[in-house]
């Protein structure tokens, strides 16, 4: 079928709508009429090649939609489903098997590789084929979904605009927290950057009952927001001289956890050293080499280091968790977000770029579904 999607056609080449080919979906897959995309800075960082994502391509890798037609084999899913996305695995290797998907054996070639889990792609454009990105390619008014990587909304009236970025960035901050830290209530936690990730953090930190979390961030307006979501302190690191006294002295010696979500070397190793004895880092940002002097930062005072992929999460059992915190008015991710129409999308990767949206949302079409 003929649908209009967001090609990425060479290097840091803008985002352009144009006509592509979809494929019908094969067994176990779906084809799903896409509502809503996050945009999320892993796009950005295969439009500019940063990430071995083969080019030309259809990105997006937040989305959710309804559910047109199924495949050969599907069960679990029907025409008029409400369905969010989240990132493609194998099924098949031990990690995939024990639950724990994130950590697919065969996970960058199923979402960096330009094509689905059975080895090939749906999207073509003028007889080429053009590559998939996370099992979704959601940048597009149509995709054809791998079922296994597909999440049933479980509330009618939830819109889909706020389902869709629980696939990536708000599932690696809140299961970052949640099903990899799990911090012991009245405990203290860092976390390093404020914005869509560390925000997540952040409000999974409340619900997990931490005592003390701090948010350090360099943006008033999104300092003031971490206080809204859950943050008890912030320290804006712009104007705090000295952010790991400033810490120690918050926490009485020490966190006992830290988040950083920067990727900048220097927070790691600040994350590091604002923990107390037996402290735990999690670092989920791209983060450059660096060296850690093993006996001094880490080993001497028994702390951890770890590095954490897509919150350690079972999708199918931890957006739908999520989606119950909302319902609560636990888990306030509507504040984080920002809509834009989809023609709109490079305005929208330049406004998440210059601070005016924390976590940007396209809308395929102009209907709340």
């Amino acid at each position: 079928m003929k649908i209009k999607a967001a090609v990425t056609h060479a290097n840091g080449d803008p985002f352009v709508i144009e006509p592509v080919e979809l494929d019908e979906p094969k067994a176990g897959e779906l084809l799903v009429k896409i509502v809503a995309c996050g945009v999320c800075h892993t796009d950005e960082s295969a439009q500019h090649e940063q990430v071995p994502t083969p080019l030309p391509a259809v990105l997006g890798h937040e989305g959710a939609g309804i559910v047109e037609k199924v495949g050969a084999g599907v069960t679990e899913f029907k025409p008029g489903d409400k369905v969010g996305f989240s990132f493609a695995y194998c099924c098949k290797c031990e990690n995939c098997r024990s639950g724990r998907m994130a950590s697919c054996r065969d996970f960058n070639k199923i979402n960096f590789g330009g094509i689905l889990r059975e080895g090939t792609s749906r999207l073509s454009q003028n007889g080429r084929k053009l590559s998939m990105f996370f099992g979704q390619s959601a940048f597009s008014e149509y995709a054809v979904v791998d079922a296994e990587n597909t999440v049933k909304v479980p509330y009618d009236d939830i819109d889909l605009g706020i389902v869709a970025p629980l696939g990536c960035g708000i599932q690696t901050g809140a299961g970052t927290v949640l099903n990899k830290l799990k911090p012991e209530f009245g405990s203290s936690i860092v976390v390093f950057g404020c914005g869509t990730v560390g925000m997540s953090a952040i409000m999974a930190a409340r619900i997990a009952g931490c005592e003390k979390i701090i948010a350090v961030g360099g943006n008033p307006k999104s300092l003031a927001l971490a206080l809204e979501v859950g943050a008890t302190h912030t320290i804006n690191r712009k104007e705090c001289d000295d952010i790991v006294g400033e810490i120690r002295e918050i926490t009485n010696g020490g966190a006992n956890y830290s988040i950083d979500t920067s990727g900048v070397t220097d927070f790691v190793r600040k994350g590091l050293h604002c923990l107390a004895p037996l402290g735990v880092e999690a670092v989920v940002g791209i983060t450059a080499p660096m060296e850690i002097d093993m006996f001094g930062e880490l080993m001497a005072e028994g702390k951890t280091i770890m590095g954490v992929i897509e919150g350690a999460a079972n999708p199918k059992l931890f957006i739908p968790k999520m989606l119950e915190y909302y319902k609560q008015g636990r888990f306030p991710v509507d504040k984080l977000m920002k809509f834009y129409d989809f023609e709109d999308i490079n305005q929208a990767f330049e406004d998440s770029h210059n601070g005016t949206a924390i976590k940007a949302v396209l809308r395929m079409d102009h209907k709340k579904n």
